[in-house]
């Protein structure tokens, strides 16, 4: 093959780069090519996938969730007949997508993954022409992921997020939405809302709901309602992590297409990058948008 690699070094602890050679060396086996890039800014490696020269047979990227955003929205504006399948090697902070498509957590197994024969078509996400792999996310502690310091990741990893949010626990407001979809209309107050394809978020496992798939066109919803008096939330916020969809509070359901319309400009994350202030957000499900490399037992 004739492979692109493309690599964070700063994504989760800069661990890619402490193994850059030996990734390298696997690459390079069985006559494989390779071409190398390492990103320095956000944006990179979109542009740097968007403009990728004809004649290459897989782009691979190492990273967190947010580089691999990058290189599906790099490929998805690419025409059709010259988008090539994704290999993934995780290397964020929380990795909640690597985890749904059954990518390999051991950096060299992923690496043979990400190379490998086997290829899943999945879902990508449009939000307002924006491209997203996995969560597209407003509320309560959304900003906390792209407001995260990078130093602060790379020391304390996942529990960073924790130690930020903790700093915004007062910050908390609700959100008067207008919702529509093909089969719902809901006006409400709400302190959180996620639009998923992913069977974790924020490193929590099976938040999102049960019987995820990543190919089947569909999102998983899950809106969290202000709750009727400040003595709720933590009953609301145990619900939603207990995926306890009985409580009154939580809004849980699956779609393709989705609109939320605010009066004021709501901001919204796009895998863990901030995704912009809108009063209008339109979500559709652009089924089996990429390919990607996953491992052979993989049956997601």
């Amino acid at each position: 093959m004739n492979i692109f690699f493309v690599f964070n070094p700063k994504a989760g602890k800069g661990k890619i780069k402490f193994k850059l050679g030996d990734i390298i060396e696997l690459f390079s086996m069985e006559n494989n090519t390779i071409t190398i890039a390492a990103t320095r800014k956000r944006g990179d490696a979109a542009r740097l996938v968007r403009d990728l020269e004809d004649g290459y047979d897989r782009v691979i990227c190492a990273g967190g969730d947010g580089t691999l955003d990058e290189v599906v929205s790099g490929m998805s504006q690419r025409e059709k007949d010259k988008r090539i399948p994704i290999g993934y090697i995780p290397g964020g902070s929380t990795n909640d997508f690597a985890f749904s498509a059954g990518i390999p957590s051991d950096i060299m197994k992923a690496a043979k993954t990400a190379m490998g024969e086997r290829l899943m078509p999945c879902d990508v996400g449009v939000f307002n022409k924006k491209t997203f792999v996995y969560i597209a996310a407003f509320g309560a502690f959304t900003e906390v992921s792209y407001q995260t310091p990078q130093d602060l990741k790379n020391v304390f990893g996942h529990s960073a997020y924790i130690l930020e949010a903790i700093t915004r626990l007062g910050d908390i407001k609700p959100y008067h939405m207008h919702i529509e979809t093909d089969d719902l209309t809901i006006d409400d107050d709400f302190l959180y809302g996620m639009i998923t394809n992913s069977e974790s978020a924020g490193g929590i496992k099976n938040i999102t709901g049960k019987n995820v798939d990543l190919k089947d066109g569909l999102f998983e919803v899950t809106l969290v309602r202000k709750p009727a008096n400040p003595l709720e939330i933590n009953v609301v916020l145990a619900a939603l992590v207990n995926r306890d969809i009985t409580c009154k509070d939580l809004y849980c359901f699956k779609t393709s297409h989705i609109t939320f319309t605010s009066e004021h400009k709501v901001p919204w994350t796009l895998d863990g990058e901030f995704g912009g202030n809108v009063k209008i957000a339109e979500i559709i499900n652009m089924k089996h948008g990429m390919k990607l490399a996953v491992e052979k037992k993989s049956s997601k």
